[in-house]
């Protein structure tokens, strides 16, 4: 069930998003979510309307026009390692990619099951 939202400042090449859900998804895949489990989103926002501090609080490098907010969903019960496996994996992939981690901000949101319904207004089995 992760959902995942990126928000960005506009403009940025078809190029630039895709490389960003790929690595998400792909480190995702890698502790487990199902390849299929594909529901994400780009926020694209005007510079007015996405501020951020270039080095709060506590960044080695100035933040760029580059920086990208990640908010990922999950289901509650997953534990600190794995997510600690989810940002190593996305890093690692940015990293290769020539992307700058210091421009990377990520947040986990941990939603309880009966929170969520996939489709047709059903809740998943408790």
């Amino acid at each position: 069930m992760p959902i995942v939202t990126l928000t960005i400042q506009a403009p940025k090449s078809p190029e630039f998003k895709a490389e960003l859900l790929d690595a998400i998804q792909s480190a995702l895949v890698d502790i487990g979510a199902h390849p299929d489990d594909l529901f994400h989103r780009v926020l694209e926002l005007p510079e007015q309307d996405f501020r951020f501090h270039p080095t709060f609080p506590d960044v080695k490098a100035a933040r760029t026009q580059d920086f990208v907010l990640v908010e990922i969903l999950l289901g509650v019960g997953r534990s600190v390692k794995l997510k600690k496996q989810v940002l190593a994996g996305i890093v690692e992939r940015l990293s290769r990619q020539g992307c700058d981690p210091e421009n990377l901000m990520v947040v986990f949101h941990d939603v309880p099951w009966e929170n969520f319904s996939p489709a047709g207004g059903r809740l998943p089995p408790a």
